[in-house]
């Protein structure tokens, strides 16, 4: 198997190159391209990407520091998980045509949410909301360019979740965005453990080696436990919100972050998806076991095998996946009149499954009971 090298994973330079000469042909518009492509006050600077199809890198905005993506993967694909129908239809900034008027654009915006979503009653908000945010110039119109550039970031997920919860206290603020390049606040750390051992070097280094490293590396454990905290409040938002119930597909620390007040931020949302989309790609696939029948790494659902065909309820909720990352990383260094307790929530937590929605009491319980077990040993401390 092949990996990229550095150079393939750090072309800023290309990307940067082809957003510019896009906007200064008037194809793309957006709030970051004049710092980005006239003013040169948006540069990229170091690389953070691990794939060559989804560029990250540190940039500097008017010398304050941001992150700048650039939507080089096709749009709105989990790493795993399937192209939809409007996917495989669309290529780059080809939509919406000349002619389109503002209602036409409006509705196919609510087609596409609602294949996204699900049908929500806020649907139509959200829609009103994109078009605010597209609108650069504030004149309340969209122009073609501005249209374009819009409909082109909804196809990266992680743009279009950030839009969905921008609200939230653990979603990373989106602070501009240039065609299908957008920049967004910066997180002190970007992983849950601090070292994480590429795909190639795994086999060379011994998996307790790095797990003994990233606890020592670690934060004091009420700033771990602050960490966590965040990390289930972020749970319950994205359960049973404006736009439905959201999926985490891929429970890894690489996409877990937090800042240097030890808020958690989802630093990576691309593995977040809808259950409604989640749903959609499970009806009626064919399957031999279980696990023909994910979507993403981890959101699984049981095979009927006398049909050979996928069930639609993902068997793990997001709450038992997120227990389990938090095991190492929380009961390390835990106070001794607290990790029994904590060992014991933790272990329940882990065993939770079915359908969130089906047991929503019994899993706001556990929940709750975690976070209450944690905020009682760090509140009225230097930590809260």
């Amino acid at each position: 198997m092949q990996y990229a090298s550095y150079a393939e994973l750090c072309r800023g330079h290309i990307c940067h190159a082809a957003i510019c000469n896009h906007y200064k042909r008037g194809v793309i518009a957006g709030s970051s391209c004049k710092a980005l492509c006239e003013q040169k006050t948006l540069t990229l600077q170091r690389c953070m990407s691990t794939s060559s199809k989804h560029q990250v890198y540190a940039g500097l905005w008017k010398e304050l520091p941001v992150v700048v993506k650039c939507g080089i993967e096709d749009r709105g694909k989990v790493d795993g998980a399937p192209d939809s129908p409007l996917q495989r239809e669309r290529s780059l900034f080809d939509k919406p045509t000349r002619g389109t008027s503002m209602d036409e654009f409006k509705e196919m915006m609510l087609d596409f949410l609602k294949a996204n979503f699900g049908e929500q009653p806020s649907l139509s908000a959200l829609v009103d909301r994109i078009i605010t945010l597209a609108d650069v110039n504030q004149d309340t119109k969209l122009s073609l360019a501005e249209a374009k550039s819009i409909w082109a970031l909804l196809h990266i997920n992680e743009f279009l979740l950030m839009v969905a919860l921008q609200e939230k206290e653990h979603t990373p603020k989106l602070l501009g965005f240039c065609g299908d390049l957008y920049v967004t606040e910066p997180l002190g750390h970007t992983a849950l453990y601090r070292l994480e051992t590429p795909p190639y070097m795994q086999p060379l280094v011994p998996g307790p080696l790095v797990a003994s490293l990233n606890r020592w590396l670690a934060p004091a454990w009420p700033r771990r436990a602050r960490i966590t905290i965040g990390l289930l409040e972020f749970v319950e938002e994205v359960f049973h919100g404006p736009y439905g119930s959201f999926l985490i597909c891929d429970a890894s620390p690489r996409h877990v972050g937090y800042n240097a007040k030890y808020d958690c931020k989802m630093a990576d949302l691309r593995a977040v998806a809808s259950e409604a989309a989640v749903r959609a790609y499970l009806k009626g696939r064919r399957c031999e076991t279980n696990a023909d029948c994910t979507y993403g790494t981890d959101c699984t659902a049981t095979c009927d095998r006398l049909v050979k065909q996928c069930n639609t309820d993902v068997a793990r909720p997001n709450l038992a996946k997120v227990c389990a990352l938090l095991q190492d990383f929380l009961l390390f260094g835990a106070p001794a009149d607290l990790r029994g307790d904590l060992e014991r929530q933790l272990r329940t937590c882990v065993t939770l499954s079915g359908l969130a929605s089906q047991m929503e009491v019994h899993h706001s319980l556990v929940l709750n009971n975690l976070k209450t077990l944690l905020w009682k040993k760090i509140s009225n401390t230097q930590y809260s």
